[in-house]
């Protein structure tokens, strides 16, 4: 067996040490074009023998196939490693477009519920609410989320995409062990609310697309070269006059990956990890893959470290992002600050 690479970071004040870099696991049912599924299935193992044991799903994942897919692999490691999944985003099959936000405690019960018999466990050690619908008042879904812990079915609560006030809203209802939202070199609305108050709380920051979505990596310079369903078709910032711009910026992570021999990736990875330091809490990104070999690439980044020379010359790159980072920006933190 081969021993592990990463180090360990704790989720929550209370929560599990976990590998300081985890895995999303959404690309391998859904969003980002076809998938080689036994590549996926060796890609989880993989993860869990490199140090990675936080493994991110949700149930909004290809309609609930993403934790049917990981089911068995979650079943035969249980005691190796840390589950989290999501609640919150309504899809519709019919209408693969559709999305609604749901925060309803009937909702709530019914997801939890549905998200154990797909997985085949009896608990998640972290359910997050994948968004927060407004109108629905935080007592009621976080009270209910609270259920869940008590009912024995959860063990942890995270929340996405929250501002910092939500945050310590929710945190007052019930301990936050969690936050996940978008942060990179290319998106740090995060650092104006939400990082400070998780910094506070003691809550662990887990950053999600932290390439990008893949564009921190160079692999592709515009949505025009992706394939026809994959969702980055629809991002403001993947197209058009956007994507052109935006691929200039790219310049400061080329030259600081061509002077220490590594990708632009495992730049965009470092920065990601060194936001720790700077911010004073616990970061956890989940860099998604399909792939052993960008596995390997990605979990490498972990321990890399940026001088204060390259960090200076990455710090002005998101304020000159074009684009938003969603066609509505209305269920994300930035959109009710």
């Amino acid at each position: 067996m081969t021993v592990p690479v990463l180090p360990t970071a704790r989720l929550g004040t209370d929560g599990p040490f976990v590998g300081v870099q985890g895995l999303g696991c959404m690309g391998m049912s859904d969003f980002y074009g076809p998938t080689d599924r036994p590549e996926a299935l060796a890609t989880l193992d993989a993860a869990l023998e490199a140090g990675v044991t936080l493994f991110d799903t949700a149930d909004a994942y290809g309609f609930g196939r993403n934790e049917e897919l990981i089911g068995p692999f979650v079943r035969a490691n249980r005691d190796r490693m840390v589950l989290a999944t999501k609640f919150a985003v309504e899809r519709k099959e019919d209408d693969p477009s559709y999305r609604g936000i749901r925060n309803d405690p009937a909702y709530i019960r019914a997801a939890v519920d549905a998200s154990l018999r797909r997985l085949g466990v009896d608990e998640i050690d972290l359910y997050y609410m994948h968004r927060r619908d407004p109108a629905v008042p935080l007592a009621d879904s976080v009270g209910t989320m609270a259920e869940l812990v008590r009912a024995g079915k959860v063990r942890r609560l995270g929340l996405s995409e929250v501002t910092g006030a939500e945050l310590r809203e929710a945190y007052a209802i019930h301990p936050i062990a969690a936050l996940q939202s978008e942060w990179s070199v290319f998106a740090r609305d995060v650092e104006r609310t939400a990082v400070p108050a998780a910094a506070e709380l003691g809550v662990a920051f887990v950053p999600y697309s932290p390439l990008g979505r893949g564009f921190l990596t160079g692999a592709f310079q515009a949505a025009e070269q992706l394939a026809a369903d994959d969702v980055r078709r629809t991002q403001p910032r993947f197209t058009g006059a956007n994507a052109a711009a935006n691929a200039e910026l790219l310049a400061p992570l080329r030259e600081i990956a061509t002077d220490r021999g590594v990708t632009l990736a495992q730049v965009a990875l470092a920065w990601v990890h060194q936001r720790a330091e700077v911010h004073g809490l616990t970061v956890v990104p989940i860099p998604g893959t399909r792939k052993r070999s960008r596995l390997a690439e990605n979990t490498a980044a972990a321990t890399l470290r940026l001088t204060a020379e390259e960090l200076a010359r990455l710090e002005p790159v998101a304020g000159e992002v074009a684009g938003d980072r969603y066609p509505d920006m209305r269920f994300t933190q930035v959109g009710r600050e």
